[in-house]
C-alpha cells in the first residue's frame, strides 16, 4: 500500500482502489454542494446588506426628526413635560426567523408600540405629542435594523465557514485522495503486468521441458497405456 493511502486508512489491493475511487466522488460532490451553498449565501447577504443601509438611513432619520421635535417640547413646556409624558407601555417585538440551507437568522421583526394608558396625564404640548409619534418610528426603524443587521452577521460568519471547508476539500482532501489514488491504480497495473510476464514465462517453458526430455511419456503413449 502506498504511503498516502496508509495514512487514509485505505484497504489494500483492489479495495482500496473502490475505497479512493467512492471517497473522491464523494469530496467532489460535497466540494459542488458547498460551492452552491456558499453562492446563495453570498447572494443573500449582499440583499440584506442593500437592506441594512436603507434601514439604517431610515431609524437615523427618524431619530433626528424626533430630537428635533424633543428640543421643541423642551422649550415650550420644560424637561418636567418630557418627564409627565415617559409613563408608557412597554413596547413588544416579535423576530421572524428563517433557516435556508441550515442558517438560522433573523428574517423580519415587527415592533408594535400600545397606545397610551387612558390613566396617563394629558398634556397640551403639540411638540411632545408630536415628538411621541417620531419616536415610536423611530423604535420601529430600530428594530427593524437591528435584525437586518443580526441577519448580515450570521450570514458573513456561515459564509466565512463555508468558504473555509471548500477550500479544505479543494485544496487538501481532493489532492490527496488523488495522488492516493493513483499511486494505489499504477501499484495495480505494475501487480497485473508483472502477473502477466510470470504467466507468459511459465507458459514459454511447458514445450521446452518436455523436448529436452525424450524419455518422458507422450500424449499417445498414455492413451495405448504403455507400463
Amino acid at each position: 500500500m502506498s504511503a498516502v493511502a496508509g495514512l487514509l486508512h485505505a484497504p489494500p489491493g483492489r479495495a482500496g482502489r473502490l475505497w479512493l475511487q467512492r471517497r473522491l466522488a464523494t469530496a467532489r460532490q460535497g466540494a459542488d454542494l458547498l460551492d452552491h451553498k456558499l453562492r446563495i449565501l453570498r447572494t443573500e447577504r449582499e440583499r440584506l446588506a442593500l437592506q441594512q443601509e436603507r434601514t439604517a438611513a431610515t431609524w437615523q432619520a427618524a431619530c433626528r426628526e424626533a430630537d428635533g421635535w424633543l428640543l421643541r417640547g423642551v422649550l415650550l413646556g420644560g424637561e418636567r413635560a418630557i418627564r409627565l409624558s415617559t409613563d408608557q407601555p412597554r413596547a413588544e417585538v416579535e423576530v421572524i426567523w428563517e433557516a435556508p440551507m441550515g442558517v438560522r437568522y433573523p428574517a423580519e421583526a415587527n415592533c408594535v408600540v400600545p397606545d397610551p394608558s387612558p390613566d396617563s396625564p394629558l398634556t397640551d404640548n403639540a411638540a411632545l405629542v408630536e415628538a411621541r409619534a417620531c419616536l415610536r418610528r423611530a423604535l420601529q426603524a430600530a428594530v427593524r435594523h437591528a435584525a437586518v443587521e443580526a441577519a448580515v452577521r450570521v450570514l458573513e460568519a456561515e459564509e466565512l465557514a463555508t468558504r473555509r471547508r471548500v477550500r479544505a476539500i479543494e485544496d487538501r482532501w481532493i489532492p490527496r485522495l488523488g495522488e492516493a489514488l493513483a499511486e494505489v491504480q499504477f501499484k495495480l497495473e505494475e501487480e497485473e503486468h508483472a502477473d502477466g510476464v510470470r504467466l507468459r514465462w511459465a507458459a514459454g517453458r511447458r514445450p521446452a521441458r518436455v523436448a529436452a526430455d525424450p524419455s518422458a511419456p507422450t500424449r499417445d503413449d498414455a492413451k495405448a497405456g504403455t507400463p
